[in-house]
């Protein structure tokens, strides 16, 4: 039954909220990007161009539009004043569809008060947000104070270009933003071990992004006389060398503040640990590597195997063996500290270390004391007045890290509450957003703009 259906049994229920149908009618166009342009369904991005337009009208009559990219879009609402921009940020593609879902992908199904499809979370989610907000304040007649950049990436989940050109474009018009607010964190239940708080987490700081691949090569031959080692048995060695072989773990400056204001909430027993992080960081840091993958990957650079290959027949022997590593640069790290470190972990001369894509993590924006971070808290508390906001360093990538270049400020923050299964969603299967969540992303990105000063 559809969400907006009467209740036959009872008092019809009341309509949902427009932005509802909105991302409804943007998560059933399949927007997927791909690293082969001649891969991309181009028709599908046409059509959520149009789409855009008619759910968002008066956004595309009033303010002034720069196409990027293929698909990419950058509006400019100008304010009271230019002293001091602010861009907000999502991206229009997604990825690929895997997994069994309970309720088709690009459907837009609404069941259990929540909207389903790819996209609803990462990241058209934050599009409609976005887009409502402006939309609706421009219907009250409102004026920002300050000029109000919005970017809209459409490749950004394949490490695309768009941005960059974004901010080539802003660049090239003086912009020089105040702060930047892209995808990110999230109002966080069940993150940490012990803390039913919820948790409003703004990255102040994301990962750096290298990718890398093992290869090793030999003869080949039938499969009937193999010989020692081969291709596939030194890959095979080399990933359960990275395996044994972590990065050294830290705790940065942005895990140990939000450790410090998770303190009041965690159990007794944690609370002076937590609260005291940075005079007894070793302590620390080795517990949250032991509390399991997504805590461990706060204090350290991770590597993932990825991608595996050898041959392509089952009776022969590979001439030629692959794996890609995913590796995650944790601030303090280096792309050349990395490499180094595979290196000696592999320690194997005949498994070469190929880099397909680097690069470093991004600069930490300022948080304690700064006016446009308490700008960020102080709407977090309005709508979400039962989490706690707090700095972290996030651990995927984000169009946001181009924008680095022309702005100290750059957070990283999507404005919806996500359990623990819903955040598993991303980039897997049953991907979610609640209604009522939706609502208050929207009710934050307005009163963000309201606020901005």
């Amino acid at each position: 039954m559809d969400h907006a259906a009467p209740d036959t049994a009872g008092p019809a229920r009341p309509a949902p909220h427009r932005a509802v149908s909105k991302l409804q009618a943007l998560v059933r166009l399949p927007t997927v990007s791909d690293r082969d342009p001649a891969l991309v369904d181009v028709a599908a991005f046409d059509a959520l161009l149009v789409e855009l337009e008619r759910q968002f009208p008066l956004l595309h009559q009033r303010l002034e539009l720069t196409r990027v990219g293929s698909h990419g879009l950058l509006f400019r609402w100008a304010g009271a004043d230019d002293a001091r921009p602010v861009v907000l940020m999502a991206h229009l593609d997604v990825v690929p569809v895997e997994g069994t879902w309970t309720h088709p992908a690009f459907d837009g199904v609404i069941a259990d008060g929540q909207l389903w499809g790819r996209g609803t979370l990462d990241d058209k989610g934050c599009v409609v947000g976005i887009c409502e907000a402006v939309e609706t304040l421009l219907e009250r007649g409102f004026t920002p104070a300050q000029d109000l950049w919005l970017s809209f990436g459409c490749d950004e989940e394949v490490m695309g270009a768009t941005a960059q050109e974004a901010v080539r474009v802003l660049t090239e018009r003086g912009v020089h933003p105040w702060f930047v607010v892209d995808e990110g964190g999230a109002v966080a239940s069940g993150a940490f071990p012990g803390v039913t708080t919820p948790v409003a987490v703004v990255g102040v700081t994301e990962k750096g992004v290298t990718s890398v691949e093992l290869r090793a090569e030999g003869r080949g031959g039938h499969a009937s006389t193999p010989a020692r080692m081969g291709p596939t048995a030194r890959i095979a060695r080399a990933i359960m060398r990275l395996e044994r072989t972590p990065f050294a773990a830290s705790l940065p400056a942005p895990t140990v503040e939000l450790l410090r204001r998770l303190a009041p909430h965690a159990p007794r027993a944690l609370r002076p640990v937590m609260a005291h992080g940075s005079r007894i960081a070793p302590v620390l840091t080795r517990a949250l590597v032991a509390a399991g993958p997504e805590s461990a990957a706060m204090t350290r650079t991770t590597a993932a195997v990825t991608t595996l290959s050898g041959s392509p027949a089952l009776n022969v022997i590979a001439a030629q063996a692959r794996a890609g590593v995913n590796v995650r640069i944790m601030v303090g790290d280096t792309v050349a500290g990395v490499l180094s470190h595979l290196r000696r972990a592999v320690d194997d001369e005949h498994v070469h270390i190929d880099v397909i894509e680097s690069g470093e993590p991004s600069p930490i924006s300022p948080f304690l004391d700064d006016p446009a971070f308490a700008l960020l808290e102080a709407t977090i508390a309005e709508v979400f007045p039962d989490a706690v906001a707090s700095p972290y360093v996030m651990m995927a990538a984000t169009d946001s890290r181009h924008f680095t270049e022309i702005c100290e400020r750059v957070y990283r923050f999507a404005p919806f509450r996500m359990s623990k299964a819903q955040r598993e969603s991303i980039h897997s299967f049953d991907e979610r957003i609640g209604l009522d969540d939706l609502v208050d992303g929207v009710r934050w990105y307005t009163t963000l703009i309201e606020r901005i000063r």
